[in-house]
């Protein structure tokens, strides 16, 4: 057995044991080198059981670990324990774990001023795999009272303190360490721990802030997550809160203190791990990356840009326990919009009130499929309006400007610019199990309508989390498997932006296929089209615009060439134009709904009523 060493064993490492402890279902996954290659090979999974009656996280492990070991012949588990080291093809040499069982690591956080010092601290947070309950600052506009009882009433498992760059302001980060004090904030767990603190701001004040919430928390001091205005340094922060996860919230709950021993690497919150494996991919590839997790009462956002990675979490938009927030936030006529046949509108309220009734009912007929996949594009647009708004340059900073920018009719300081964004990566089960893969592929086009040439993915199985944390240990195997086993490519996305004539041709595409025959279109305004391809091989492809103001790629009216990849659906030319507009009228929508599904061959054919 290991001894819950953080550091990989100095050994020859051929099979990997990885579990995913989520809030109802643990699973795990079988890594095995397969010659020179990393592969997974068997998974299964089991109830967790954090909760009553077992009270035992280690349960459910050992439970989804004996069906791997039934599927694959391999002894993985003696004596209630996971066997390790392999030896002549029995236990396995790693083994390794991530959770999120008893709803996450979730936090308060603290900050100066809204958008600068507390806005850098929630960074931290949400990149470490957090949600954040709440941010409070000193221009928050809640008076004093109304913050320290909110604070009290949150119960988080941890608060990161931020505020003032070094040797910057102290009476107003003295002020927020007062009103946690006054808080006495308890952890959720309970069980008499002092609730871990992490004060990450001016290195000026360290003293003060240790002398008020030292004697009533478990503090620790860092670095300052802004230390000038104009950089960052959310790295420190990012590894106490992992460290504290650890030590604290991980220790309190029922049976983590004993899978802390069998894992061989830090365990670390689900989304946290998600992120890493985004970060790993996006550097070693040298892309830009989007990802998406849509569960059922949240939706999780990754981006990479240019190397910057931001995570956000929409705790109100998810497809069962949270359907109706997606309903209240996005409007009856914006869900509507998407449902490609006759429906009115307190017959479509109905059945996402029936939904939220029933949360975990999966749908029966063809019409509650399209409307749960109308209800995902809303909610993975709205979750991708917050990330954008949260995804962006530092505030605060003195900027130089060029008579360029004085032309310029809006500001897009987000860094998330779909044109330079290289692979959008889908998950969660409306998106990984949907019956067609093309109806994935259609609803991540729908919500974030990708500009010029973009790839589009799934997980499979929801295993980034599993390569997420195999990459800290190997990351070689990680990315291999990520590659090989983990996504689905489904295609590539080719999407015009500009002023577009609705009265003329939009797009000439000539595609050479592997096989050497050719495909030329021309493509008018509008339309969704097809171009089935699949394998690994991708296709030689040239795409004019025929009107001179849009853009694909190289520039306004000039023509695009390169290798567009294919996968389980195809090479999709999308002539919509960026911001998606139907008409309102229904006996106009549907029919253009029923077009775009038709081209796209995304549903059985249906049959006039």
């Amino acid at each position: 057995m290991s001894e819950g060493s953080s550091q990989t064993p100095r050994r020859e490492i051929r099979s990997v044991l990885a579990t995913d402890c989520g809030s109802t279902t643990t699973k795990a996954i079988l890594i095995e080198k397969v010659g020179d290659t990393w592969r997974q090979t068997y998974r299964g999974e089991a109830p967790t059981t954090v909760e009553a009656p077992f009270e035992d996280v280690t349960r459910g492990v050992l439970n989804a670990a004996v069906e791997v070991q039934e599927l694959s012949g391999r002894t993985l588990v003696e004596d209630n324990e996971i066997r390790t080291p392999d030896v002549g093809g029995q236990g396995v040499d790693l083994y390794i774990s991530t959770s999120s069982a008893g709803g996450g690591l979730q936090l308060v956080v603290g900050g100066v001023v809204k958008s600068m010092t507390a806005e850098s601290a929630a960074r931290a947070a949400l990149g470490a795999g957090a949600i954040v309950m709440d941010t409070f600052a000193s221009n928050d506009k809640r008076p004093a009272h109304e913050q320290i009882e909110r604070i009290r009433q949150l119960r988080p498992d941890m608060i990161l303190l931020a505020g003032g760059v070094d040797g910057g302001t102290k009476k107003h980060v003295i002020t927020l360490a007062e009103r946690v004090r006054a808080a006495r904030p308890r952890t959720r767990l309970g069980g008499g721990f002092n609730l871990p603190i992490i004060f990450a701001g001016n290195n000026e004040v360290h003293d003060q802030v240790t002398a008020l919430l030292d004697d009533i928390s478990a503090l620790d001091v860092i670095e300052n997550v802004r230390p000038e205005m104009e950089r960052e340094n959310l790295g420190p922060a990012r590894d106490k809160i992992h460290d504290l996860f650890m030590e604290h919230v991980m220790a309190q709950a029922p049976g983590y203190d004993k899978l802390m021993t069998w894992a061989d690497a830090p365990i670390m919150p689900t989304p946290g791990a998600v992120g890493l494996i985004m970060q790993t991919i996006a550097r070693k590839k040298g892309i830009n990356i989007l990802g998406v997790d849509i569960g059922g009462a949240t939706t999780d956002v990754f981006s990479v840009f240019d190397g910057i990675f931001n995570r956000t979490v929409s705790a109100n938009l998810g497809m069962s326990y949270s359907v109706s927030n997606v309903l209240a936030e996005a409007g009856l006529p914006n869900v509507l919009r998407w449902v490609p046949f006759d429906i009115d509108e307190k017959q479509l309220r109905n059945r996402i009130g029936n939904k939220m009734i029933r949360p975990t009912t999966i749908p029966q007929s063809l019409e509650e499929l399209q409307i749960e996949q109308a209800i995902a594009r809303e909610a993975l647009r709205l979750a991708f309006i917050q990330h954008k708004a949260f995804a962006v340059g530092l505030k605060g900073i003195q900027k130089q400007r060029t008579i360029a920018d004085a032309f310029r009719q809006t500001e897009d300081d987000s860094l998330v610019q779909m044109m330079s964004l290289n692979l959008i990566v889908g998950s969660g089960g409306v998106l990984s199990h949907a019956p067609r893969r093309v109806q994935s592929m259609r609803m991540m086009i729908d919500a974030y309508a990708p500009e010029g040439v973009t790839e589009i993915a799934v997980d499979s199985i929801f295993m980034m989390p599993h390569l997420g944390v195999l990459s800290t240990v190997n990351e070689d195997a990680a990315t291999q498997v990520f590659e090989k086993d983990c996504i689905v490519y489904l295609g590539t996305c080719v999407a015009p932006v500009g002023p577009m004539r609705a009265d003329k041709p939009v797009l000439k595409v000539e595609v050479t296929m592997p096989d050497g025959s050719k495909e030329e279109r021309t493509i008018a305004a509008d339309r969704m089209e097809l171009i089935p391809l699949s394998g690994d091989t991708p296709a030689q492809a040239s795409v004019t615009p025929l009107q001179s103001e849009l853009d694909v790629g190289a520039g306004p009216g000039a023509t695009w060439t390169g290798d567009l990849r294919g996968g389980v659906v195809g090479i999709v030319f999308d002539t919509r134009g960026r911001g998606i507009r139907l008409p309102e009228a229904q006996e106009e929508r549907t029919p253009r709904l029923q077009e775009w599904v038709e081209s796209m061959g995304e549903y059985p054919h249906r049959e006039d009523s």
